[in-house]
Protein backbone atom coordinates (compact mmCIF):
# COMPACT_ATOMS: atom_id res chain seq x y z
CA UNK A 1 0.00 0.00 0.00
CA UNK A 2 1.49 3.36 -0.69
CA UNK A 3 2.49 5.43 2.04
CA UNK A 4 0.53 8.76 2.14
CA UNK A 5 2.06 12.03 1.48
CA UNK A 6 2.65 14.31 4.29
CA UNK A 7 1.04 17.92 3.72
CA UNK A 8 3.62 20.35 3.31
CA UNK A 9 3.29 24.37 3.64
CA UNK A 10 4.70 24.91 0.24
CA UNK A 11 1.47 22.67 -0.78
CA UNK A 12 -0.38 25.04 1.28
CA UNK A 13 0.86 28.10 -0.59
CA UNK A 14 0.97 26.26 -3.84
CA UNK A 15 -2.87 25.56 -3.34
CA UNK A 16 -3.88 28.98 -1.70
CA UNK A 17 -2.06 31.10 -4.07
CA UNK A 18 -0.60 32.38 -0.79
CA UNK A 19 2.76 33.07 0.18
CA UNK A 20 4.71 29.97 2.70
CA UNK A 21 5.37 33.08 5.11
CA UNK A 22 1.46 33.65 4.89
CA UNK A 23 0.89 30.14 6.01
CA UNK A 24 3.05 30.56 8.61
CA UNK A 25 1.26 33.45 10.16
CA UNK A 26 -1.79 31.39 10.29
CA UNK A 27 -0.37 28.83 12.09
CA UNK A 28 1.47 31.15 14.74
CA UNK A 29 -0.29 35.12 14.66
CA UNK A 30 -3.79 34.24 12.56
CA UNK A 31 -4.91 37.48 14.19
CA UNK A 32 -2.41 38.92 11.70
CA UNK A 33 -4.71 37.65 8.82
CA UNK A 34 -7.53 38.81 7.74
CA UNK A 35 -10.62 37.03 8.43
CA UNK A 36 -11.49 35.79 4.55
CA UNK A 37 -7.74 34.74 3.84
CA UNK A 38 -7.79 32.48 7.22
CA UNK A 39 -11.01 30.58 6.63
CA UNK A 40 -9.31 30.39 3.02
CA UNK A 41 -6.27 28.64 4.71
CA UNK A 42 -8.29 26.91 7.09
CA UNK A 43 -10.46 25.25 3.72
CA UNK A 44 -7.55 24.41 2.27
CA UNK A 45 -5.99 22.61 5.31
CA UNK A 46 -9.14 20.48 5.49
CA UNK A 47 -9.54 19.53 1.48
CA UNK A 48 -6.01 18.76 1.86
CA UNK A 49 -6.38 16.39 5.32
CA UNK A 50 -3.02 18.35 6.88
CA UNK A 51 -1.84 17.04 10.25
CA UNK A 52 0.28 19.44 11.89
CA UNK A 53 3.73 18.25 12.90
CA UNK A 54 3.40 18.89 16.45
CA UNK A 55 7.36 18.22 16.99
CA UNK A 56 8.77 20.37 13.73
CA UNK A 57 6.35 23.03 15.50
CA UNK A 58 7.93 22.69 18.66
CA UNK A 59 11.54 22.85 17.48
CA UNK A 60 10.96 25.97 15.75
CA UNK A 61 8.87 27.86 18.30
CA UNK A 62 11.39 26.77 21.48
CA UNK A 63 8.02 25.49 23.22
CA UNK A 64 6.93 22.42 24.42
CA UNK A 65 3.99 22.77 26.43
CA UNK A 66 5.01 20.17 28.54
CA UNK A 67 5.34 20.59 32.55
CA UNK A 68 6.76 18.36 34.50
CA UNK A 69 5.38 16.60 37.61
CA UNK A 70 7.18 14.60 40.81
CA UNK A 71 5.19 13.03 42.79
CA UNK A 72 6.61 10.98 45.57
CA UNK A 73 4.65 7.43 45.75
CA UNK A 74 1.32 6.23 45.38
CA UNK A 75 0.80 4.13 48.30
CA UNK A 76 -1.54 7.02 49.56
CA UNK A 77 -4.50 7.88 47.04
CA UNK A 78 -4.25 11.57 47.94
CA UNK A 79 -1.46 11.11 45.57
CA UNK A 80 -3.30 9.69 42.60
CA UNK A 81 -5.97 11.89 43.13
CA UNK A 82 -4.03 15.29 42.52
CA UNK A 83 -2.27 13.98 39.82
CA UNK A 84 -5.69 13.35 38.64
CA UNK A 85 -7.09 16.51 38.61
CA UNK A 86 -3.56 18.03 37.34
CA UNK A 87 -3.92 16.26 34.27
CA UNK A 88 -7.59 17.22 33.64
CA UNK A 89 -6.45 21.03 33.74
CA UNK A 90 -5.06 20.60 30.21
CA UNK A 91 -8.37 21.69 29.17
CA UNK A 92 -8.55 24.78 30.53
CA UNK A 93 -4.43 25.67 30.38
CA UNK A 94 -3.27 23.66 27.27
CA UNK A 95 -0.09 21.88 29.04
CA UNK A 96 0.71 18.88 29.08
CA UNK A 97 2.11 16.99 31.85
CA UNK A 98 5.45 14.49 31.98
CA UNK A 99 5.39 12.63 35.17
CA UNK A 100 7.42 10.51 37.30
CA UNK A 101 7.60 8.77 40.89
CA UNK A 102 10.80 9.39 43.19
CA UNK A 103 9.84 6.85 45.57
CA UNK A 104 11.75 9.06 48.24
CA UNK A 105 15.20 8.81 46.56
CA UNK A 106 17.42 11.67 46.21
CA UNK A 107 19.47 10.66 42.99
CA UNK A 108 16.50 8.87 41.33
CA UNK A 109 14.74 12.50 41.67
CA UNK A 110 17.75 14.06 40.44
CA UNK A 111 18.17 11.44 37.22
CA UNK A 112 14.40 12.04 36.42
CA UNK A 113 14.38 16.07 36.46
CA UNK A 114 17.39 15.79 34.24
CA UNK A 115 15.62 13.51 31.93
CA UNK A 116 12.53 16.02 32.11
CA UNK A 117 14.77 19.09 31.34
CA UNK A 118 16.37 17.33 28.41
CA UNK A 119 12.47 17.39 26.83
CA UNK A 120 12.36 21.47 27.67
CA UNK A 121 9.81 21.77 30.03
CA UNK A 122 8.49 24.58 30.52
CA UNK A 123 7.63 24.18 34.63
CA UNK A 124 7.66 21.85 37.16
CA UNK A 125 5.10 20.63 39.94
CA UNK A 126 6.98 19.12 42.97
CA UNK A 127 4.74 17.07 45.43
CA UNK A 128 7.61 14.86 46.30
CA UNK A 129 9.51 15.82 50.11
CA UNK A 130 12.78 14.71 48.98
CA UNK A 131 14.92 17.26 47.30
CA UNK A 132 14.72 21.06 49.47
CA UNK A 133 13.17 23.83 47.87
CA UNK A 134 16.59 25.59 48.08
CA UNK A 135 18.01 22.44 45.32
CA UNK A 136 14.42 23.10 43.25
CA UNK A 137 14.65 26.55 42.79
CA UNK A 138 18.07 26.49 41.14
CA UNK A 139 16.28 24.55 38.32
CA UNK A 140 16.16 26.78 35.17
CA UNK A 141 12.18 26.75 35.50
CA UNK A 142 9.30 27.75 37.72
CA UNK A 143 8.46 25.07 40.26
CA UNK A 144 5.35 24.96 42.33
CA UNK A 145 5.29 22.53 45.30
CA UNK A 146 2.24 20.97 46.38
CA UNK A 147 1.90 20.30 50.14
CA UNK A 148 5.66 20.20 50.81
CA UNK A 149 8.41 22.45 52.08
CA UNK A 150 8.51 25.25 50.50
CA UNK A 151 10.82 28.57 51.29
CA UNK A 152 12.43 29.21 48.16
CA UNK A 153 9.52 28.15 45.44
CA UNK A 154 6.05 28.88 45.11
CA UNK A 155 3.05 26.29 46.32
CA UNK A 156 -0.26 25.92 47.35
CA UNK A 157 -1.40 23.92 50.70
CA UNK A 158 -4.19 23.14 52.33
CA UNK A 159 -4.72 25.30 55.72
CA UNK A 160 -3.54 21.76 58.11
CA UNK A 161 -3.47 23.91 60.78
CA UNK A 162 -7.51 24.82 60.47
CA UNK A 163 -7.93 20.96 59.61
CA UNK A 164 -6.39 19.95 62.68
CA UNK A 165 -8.63 21.76 65.10
CA UNK A 166 -11.53 21.06 62.97
CA UNK A 167 -10.87 17.15 63.87
CA UNK A 168 -10.22 18.31 67.47
CA UNK A 169 -13.61 19.96 67.76
CA UNK A 170 -15.51 17.06 65.79
CA UNK A 171 -14.46 14.92 68.71
CA UNK A 172 -14.77 16.85 71.87
CA UNK A 173 -18.31 17.18 70.43
CA UNK A 174 -18.41 13.65 70.43
CA UNK A 175 -17.69 13.62 74.06
CA UNK A 176 -14.33 11.09 73.65
CA UNK A 177 -12.58 10.95 77.15
CA UNK A 178 -9.40 10.94 75.39
CA UNK A 179 -8.52 12.72 72.00
CA UNK A 180 -5.39 11.26 70.30
CA UNK A 181 -3.38 12.22 67.12
CA UNK A 182 -1.37 9.56 65.12
CA UNK A 183 1.30 10.80 62.65
CA UNK A 184 4.53 10.35 61.50
CA UNK A 185 7.29 12.29 62.87
CA UNK A 186 7.54 15.08 60.37
CA UNK A 187 9.95 18.18 59.84
CA UNK A 188 8.07 21.44 61.39
CA UNK A 189 8.83 22.82 57.92
CA UNK A 190 6.52 20.59 56.15
CA UNK A 191 2.71 21.68 55.76
CA UNK A 192 1.44 18.60 57.16
CA UNK A 193 3.05 19.28 60.61
CA UNK A 194 0.59 21.89 61.07
CA UNK A 195 -2.51 18.95 61.44
CA UNK A 196 -0.39 18.22 64.75
CA UNK A 197 0.43 21.73 65.81
CA UNK A 198 -3.84 22.58 65.07
CA UNK A 199 -4.98 19.65 66.98
CA UNK A 200 -2.55 20.10 69.89
CA UNK A 201 -3.27 24.09 70.05
CA UNK A 202 -7.12 23.23 69.86
CA UNK A 203 -6.85 20.28 73.03
CA UNK A 204 -4.80 22.94 75.29
CA UNK A 205 -6.27 25.68 74.67
CA UNK A 206 -10.31 23.69 75.87
CA UNK A 207 -8.34 21.83 78.17
CA UNK A 208 -8.85 18.76 76.53
CA UNK A 209 -6.77 15.35 77.48
CA UNK A 210 -5.13 13.92 74.37
CA UNK A 211 -2.05 12.50 73.15
CA UNK A 212 0.01 12.56 70.20
CA UNK A 213 1.45 9.41 68.72
CA UNK A 214 4.60 9.54 66.33
CA UNK A 215 5.80 6.45 64.62
CA UNK A 216 7.50 5.95 61.33
CA UNK A 217 4.91 5.52 59.33
CA UNK A 218 3.78 5.60 55.83
CA UNK A 219 5.95 2.95 54.51
CA UNK A 220 3.62 0.19 53.58
CA UNK A 221 0.43 -1.41 54.77
CA UNK A 222 2.09 -4.38 56.56
CA UNK A 223 4.32 -2.06 58.38
CA UNK A 224 1.44 0.71 59.07
CA UNK A 225 -0.52 -2.45 59.95
CA UNK A 226 1.59 -3.48 62.79
CA UNK A 227 2.13 0.01 64.15
CA UNK A 228 -1.37 0.23 64.78
CA UNK A 229 -1.81 -3.58 65.94
CA UNK A 230 0.63 -2.14 68.58
CA UNK A 231 -0.85 0.49 69.49
CA UNK A 232 -4.22 -0.90 69.63
CA UNK A 233 -3.02 -3.19 72.58
CA UNK A 234 -1.49 -0.21 74.03
CA UNK A 235 -4.54 1.52 74.30
CA UNK A 236 -6.31 -2.09 75.71
CA UNK A 237 -3.80 -1.60 78.73
CA UNK A 238 -4.00 2.69 79.08
CA UNK A 239 -7.57 3.88 78.28
CA UNK A 240 -9.78 0.76 79.32
CA UNK A 241 -13.62 1.52 79.24
CA UNK A 242 -12.84 5.14 77.67
CA UNK A 243 -14.31 6.49 74.66
CA UNK A 244 -11.13 7.48 72.57
CA UNK A 245 -11.55 9.90 69.76
CA UNK A 246 -8.84 8.80 67.01
CA UNK A 247 -7.63 11.06 64.43
CA UNK A 248 -5.06 10.16 62.07
CA UNK A 249 -2.59 12.19 59.58
CA UNK A 250 -4.32 10.90 56.54
CA UNK A 251 -7.20 8.12 54.69
CA UNK A 252 -4.71 5.44 54.09
CA UNK A 253 -3.82 4.88 58.13
CA UNK A 254 -7.62 5.55 59.00
CA UNK A 255 -8.41 2.96 57.13
CA UNK A 256 -5.56 1.05 58.46
CA UNK A 257 -7.10 1.41 61.61
CA UNK A 258 -10.59 0.81 60.68
CA UNK A 259 -9.89 -2.45 59.72
CA UNK A 260 -8.00 -3.51 62.51
CA UNK A 261 -10.92 -2.31 64.72
CA UNK A 262 -13.27 -3.94 62.75
CA UNK A 263 -11.62 -7.60 62.65
CA UNK A 264 -11.13 -7.83 66.91
CA UNK A 265 -14.85 -7.07 66.61
CA UNK A 266 -17.06 -7.64 63.81
CA UNK A 267 -18.43 -4.12 64.10
CA UNK A 268 -17.22 -0.36 64.68
CA UNK A 269 -17.62 -0.27 69.36
CA UNK A 270 -19.16 3.27 70.30
CA UNK A 271 -16.09 3.44 72.05
CA UNK A 272 -13.84 4.98 69.06
CA UNK A 273 -14.32 7.82 66.96
CA UNK A 274 -11.62 7.84 63.78
CA UNK A 275 -11.53 10.98 61.86
CA UNK A 276 -8.80 11.01 58.42
CA UNK A 277 -7.40 13.02 56.65
CA UNK A 278 -7.29 13.93 52.35
CA UNK A 279 -11.12 12.82 51.60
CA UNK A 280 -9.33 10.69 49.47
CA UNK A 281 -11.46 7.83 47.61
CA UNK A 282 -9.89 5.80 50.47
CA UNK A 283 -12.42 7.37 52.66
CA UNK A 284 -15.49 6.87 50.99
CA UNK A 285 -15.00 3.28 50.36
CA UNK A 286 -14.15 2.31 53.59
CA UNK A 287 -16.10 -0.65 54.95
CA UNK A 288 -17.52 1.69 57.29
CA UNK A 289 -17.39 5.52 55.33
CA UNK A 290 -14.37 7.31 57.13
CA UNK A 291 -15.20 11.00 58.71
CA UNK A 292 -12.46 13.07 57.31
CA UNK A 293 -10.70 16.37 57.31
CA UNK A 294 -11.02 16.88 53.07
CA UNK A 295 -8.51 18.88 51.32
CA UNK A 296 -10.23 20.57 48.07
CA UNK A 297 -7.62 18.45 45.58
CA UNK A 298 -9.47 19.93 42.69
CA UNK A 299 -8.92 23.44 44.21
CA UNK A 300 -4.86 22.20 45.22
CA UNK A 301 -4.22 21.08 41.49
CA UNK A 302 -6.62 24.12 39.82
CA UNK A 303 -4.03 26.29 41.39
CA UNK A 304 -0.88 24.81 40.99
CA UNK A 305 -1.26 24.56 37.58
CA UNK A 306 -2.34 28.22 37.31
CA UNK A 307 0.37 29.66 39.56
CA UNK A 308 3.17 27.81 37.35
CA UNK A 309 1.74 28.94 33.91
CA UNK A 310 1.31 32.29 35.35
CA UNK A 311 5.28 32.19 36.23
CA UNK A 312 5.93 30.78 32.55
CA UNK A 313 3.96 33.53 31.58
CA UNK A 314 6.16 36.22 33.14
CA UNK A 315 9.48 34.41 32.35
CA UNK A 316 8.40 34.74 28.57
CA UNK A 317 7.90 38.33 28.99
CA UNK A 318 11.79 38.22 29.95
CA UNK A 319 11.43 38.80 33.87
CA UNK A 320 13.41 36.19 35.77
CA UNK A 321 12.58 33.94 38.30
CA UNK A 322 14.53 35.57 40.90
CA UNK A 323 12.46 39.04 40.76
CA UNK A 324 9.48 38.76 42.86
CA UNK A 325 9.36 35.99 46.24
CA UNK A 326 7.43 32.84 46.22
CA UNK A 327 3.95 32.66 46.48
CA UNK A 328 2.38 30.72 48.82
CA UNK A 329 -1.30 29.78 48.71
CA UNK A 330 -3.80 28.34 50.70
CA UNK A 331 -6.80 26.05 50.61
CA UNK A 332 -9.12 25.49 53.66
CA UNK A 333 -10.28 21.96 54.08
CA UNK A 334 -13.88 20.72 54.28
CA UNK A 335 -14.83 18.73 57.40
CA UNK A 336 -17.04 15.37 56.35
CA UNK A 337 -18.90 13.56 58.69
CA UNK A 338 -19.50 9.77 57.68
CA UNK A 339 -20.01 7.00 60.16
CA UNK A 340 -16.89 6.40 61.93
CA UNK A 341 -17.44 10.03 63.89
CA UNK A 342 -20.90 12.14 64.14
CA UNK A 343 -22.18 10.62 60.74
CA UNK A 344 -25.33 7.95 60.37
CA UNK A 345 -23.96 5.23 57.84
CA UNK A 346 -22.56 2.61 60.59
CA UNK A 347 -23.12 -0.81 59.49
Amino acid sequence: MEEKKRVTFDDIAKYTKFSKTTISRYFNDPGSLTEKSQHIISDALEKLDYHENRVARILAMGKTEFIGVIVPEFYHRFYSEVLNQILATYETFGYKFLVFIGNNNKESERRYIRELLSYQIEGMIVLSHTLSSRELSKFPIPVVAIEREDQFVCSVNTDNESGGRQAAALLQELQCDVLIHINAPIDHCIPAYDRIRGFRDYCQSNGLPYEIILRELDRSYEVDQAILKDILGEWDRKYAHQKIGVFLANDTTANTLLNLIIRRYGYLPKEYSIIGFDNSPTSREAIIPLSTVGQQVDRLAHEAVRLLVDQIKARKQGKTLAESPPVHKIVPPILFRRGTAGGMDVI
